[in-house]
């Protein structure tokens, strides 16, 4: 459906995550000629003006976790009124681990317009800087703060064949990465991306024994980390899952019991594998 006639637009808009020169040209525009500014921390917003030489002309309200949900009739309001609202969080694109996906969501179900003035990310800066693949992906938020459930987290993560990008605060990184390497294995490649962008940038790569034993010491400021592809296990080829079956079967066992149990422990066609057994019976 088109968006509601007369309608203004939601623009979502990305900040530098530390370096200022990071700002484009669209951002100081905007902040310029916004009607509304919905800024995850006033103070910082005001703080970027500043540092941007820009004197926003619309109001300033805040729009971080806690009030998202009351903000976002008054918001939604604005925009059916033809305002223009410009939605910015403290670091990096709103909605991503940030204030915002309440909102344009609203905006979406109710047809009001929503762009972006795309920007600084941490997670892609991060998957870019880190070494690790990233022709495939994922984005995994932050881990749960305890660590049994932290532990869970990850347990899906061992068979993972994307490499993931998550967020953790500087002071539970040594815990989680000791839990990774309890759960996820030693050996796993990883990278832990601190203070992107700023002047004490660091990218420390390895393996998550590495890391976590590096971790120990404590690490300061924004943290990123990028946790490479599970290795891919070498399956037996088929002739010699067929060879066990056959033995299996000359030991008493029934074929298609014998080949199920075979090809579930090694992870390939229950089908495939009989049908192979049967034809070299």
């Amino acid at each position: 459906m088109s968006p509601v006639s007369g309608s203004g637009r939601l623009v979502l808009a990305a900040t530098p995550l530390g370096d200022i020169r990071d700002a484009s040209a669209r951002l100081i525009e905007a902040l310029e000629t916004a009607d509304v500014i919905a800024a995850e921390d006033t103070r910082r917003l005001h703080s970027l003006a500043a540092a941007l030489q820009v004197k926003p002309s619309g109001r300033v309200i805040s729009f971080y976790d806690q009030v998202e949900t009351a903000r976002l009739p008054g918001l939604l309001e604005s925009l059916r009124n033809g305002e223009t609202v410009l939605l910015v969080t403290d670091a990096g694109m709103p909605s991503v681990s940030d204030p915002g996906y309440r909102l344009v969501a609203a905006c979406v179900e109710q047809d009001l317009k929503v762009t972006c003035l795309p920007g600084p990310s941490a997670v892609t800066t991060a998957l870019a800087v880190s070494g690790l693949p990233s022709d495939r992906f994922a984005f995994d938020g932050f881990p749960p703060r305890k660590s049994g459930e932290r532990k869970r987290w990850f347990a899906p993560l061992a068979t993972e064949q994307r490499t993931v990008v998550f967020f953790e605060a500087p002071h539970r990184l040594a815990a989680t990465l000791a839990d990774a390497v309890e759960v996820l294995g030693p050996a796993r490649s990883a990278a832990v991306c601190r203070e992107l962008t700023k002047k004490y940038e660091e990218v420390v790569r390895g393996s998550l024994a590495e890391l976590a034993e590096w971790a120990v010491e404590g690490a300061r400021g924004e943290i990123t980390v990028v946790l490479g592809p599970a290795p891919v296990e070498d399956k037996p080829d088929l002739d010699t899952l067929v060879a066990e079956v056959k033995q299996r079967v000359a030991d008493g066992e029934r074929m298609k019991s014998a080949a199920a149990e075979v090809a579930e422990a090694a992870g390939v066609s229950k089908k495939t594998l009989y049908d192979a057994a049967i034809k070299s019976s």
